[in-house]
């Protein structure tokens, strides 16, 4: 199943939906960067929020995430947009734990628990809005559920699971965020609050091939799903050889003839999908030519 999202309202309208598979998408983070089972699953949960979180964005808005929990796993930083597109990478991907004492990947000691998730977005506005939240559990899932009731004031459910193979690739990935409206009716919230009790782990549902729509069901019971948009979901990065180029230019004509002097060529590297960009002397020169 290719990985996409789908907005919905629940109850009538008084419940905002997003459900999501990110398995494909997760698996790409999980090769560029060879991503190990814990690892795996931090970044997964993260950039599946990011998904969701930058579907309520509009036009060319972006959102950045970063996670900074004082864990092994050192900083998760994950960029989204409004058109499912998303990006991430962690600055220890190698590591690992034993399962935890409910027999799942040990997230929480990965990330830690003591700092901060922020997110920023870019709205096309002179400013940027920034929120910050500490974090509250490091599972990922209760701490974008915190952020959104705290910095955003808005009572939220984030889901969000990954399920990783033997071989360290992704077996499933996804999840979901629930967001109360104004006068939503106790009633409503009851029933959302006892399926919540009882359904399965998100990742469980994707592995079992439930789609995004099945999942809003058993969230929100059938009947009470209204779909309102299906947007396809990727892993994809926004660097090019030639922003590579124009970062070079920016460094001036001394720094490029030092690197020249130097080195004889220059390689640079994406954080974000682990691309490789070499850069011959000959490229280098006329780089130096272009330079003011």
């Amino acid at each position: 199943m290719k990985d996409y999202l789908v907005k919905a309202l629940g109850f009538n309208g008084q419940v905002r939906a997003y459900a999501v598979s990110t398995t494909e998408a997760v698996a790409e983070a999980q090769r560029r960067h060879y991503t190990w089972p814990t690892a795996s699953a931090a970044l997964g949960r993260t950039m599946t929020a990011g998904v969701m979180l930058g579907a309520m964005l509009k036009g060319d808005n972006t959102l950045t995430i970063k996670i900074e929990g004082g864990g092994p796993i050192g900083t998760i930083l994950v960029d989204s947009n409004a058109k499912g597109e998303v990006r991430g990478y962690v600055t220890n991907p190698q590591t690992h734990f034993d399962l935890n004492e409910h027999g799942k990947l040990d997230v929480r000691r990965a990330v830690g628990t003591d700092g901060m998730l922020s997110i920023v977005k870019d709205l096309g506005l002179k400013d940027y809005f920034t929120g910050q939240t500490p974090i509250v559990s490091g599972e990922i899932g209760d701490d974008f559920t915190y952020y959104l009731v705290t910095s955003e004031q808005v009572p939220s459910s984030v889901g969000v699971g990954v399920l990783v193979n033997p071989d360290n690739s992704i077996q499933a990935a996804g999840g979901f965020i629930l967001q109360l409206l104004p006068g939503t009716e106790e009633e409503t919230i009851v029933a959302i609050e006892e399926r919540l009790k009882t359904i399965q782990p998100i990742s469980k549902m994707i592995q079992s091939g439930l789609t995004p729509e099945d999942i809003l069901e058993e969230l929100l019971g059938k009947g009470n799903v209204q779909i309102l948009e299906k947007m396809p979901v990727t892993f994809q990065c926004q660097c090019s050889k030639e922003r590579i180029e124009n970062a070079l230019i920016s460094l001036g004509k001394q720094e490029i003839r030092n690197i020249i002097d130097e080195e004889g060529q220059a390689e640079a590297n994406c954080h974000f999908c682990n691309e490789k960009y070499h850069f011959s002397k000959e490229e280098l020169e006329q780089l130096e030519k272009d330079a003011k």
